[in-house]
């Protein structure tokens, strides 16, 4: 669901080029500090599910922490390497694994816009509040001028399939191009960004926190339980 350093779009492996990367995990990293600052006062050991998530990412964030016991829970496997870290495949719109309050947190960076429709972000949604006693989603402006998955201006408010058509025939600045004129239609669809009013209406008594560059919000966090 989110970009990690390695992306995998469609059937391309790609990585990243170093200067953007060092840029997205810069935006990151700051913004992780809201997230550091809140689990501070709380007693350990705490149970995470990271809806959309990556070890990688933790890594990236230097929280790799044993009274931190995360379940990286994806549409795909991830690898896990630490002992504190576990993977689970599941669909974030119906996670009937888990119990009501099973999580003391759960954290979804850059996840919920990749789910679908309105209608399935907020069965994501409800799903984060039924598994969390507290959460933390964050996710990209819609009315921010780059669109974050192709770094193109105003990418998000093209036509879908003038959308299709550029991923299709131009490398984008992460470094990927689709050769499948399906596929590029399929991912384009995939990416639904959200608005303020939007994620207030998915997360009724959420704080949001609203992550700025230049005076333009970038993204928004959505977070409550604390």
């Amino acid at each position: 669901m989110q970009m990690t350093n390695n992306q995998q779009v469609g059937s391309l492996r790609v990585r990243k080029p170093m200067i953007w990367r060092a840029i997205a995990n810069k935006f990151r990293k700051k913004r992780f500090v809201l997230f550091k600052t809140l689990i501070s006062s709380l007693p350990r050991p705490l149970l995470i599910l990271d809806v959309g998530g990556t070890q990688e990412f933790w890594e990236t964030m230097d929280c790799i922490d044993d009274e931190l016991k995360i379940i990286v829970y994806n549409v795909k496997p991830m690898e896990v390497t630490y002992p504190n870290f576990s993977n689970m495949v599941g669909d974030a719109r119906n996670m009937k694994e888990f119990q009501e309050g099973e999580f003391d947190i759960v954290f979804s960076n850059s996840a919920i816009e990749h789910v679908g429709t309105f209608e399935q972000q907020r069965q994501m949604a409800e799903e984060v509040q039924r598994v969390g006693k507290r959460y933390y989603v964050q996710t990209p402006n819609r009315y921010f001028p780059i669109e974050p998955h192709f770094l193109i201006p105003f990418f998000q408010f093209l036509p879908i399939g003038l959308r299709a058509f550029i991923v299709s025939h131009f490398k984008t600045p992460w470094g990927f191009k689709f050769k499948d004129k399906q596929k590029a239609l399929r991912y384009v669809q995939h990416i639904r960004l959200m608005t303020e009013s939007e994620l207030k209406n998915l997360f009724p008594g959420a704080k949001i926190y609203k992550e700025k560059v230049l005076g333009i919000t970038k993204s928004f966090i959505a977070y409550n339980g604390w």
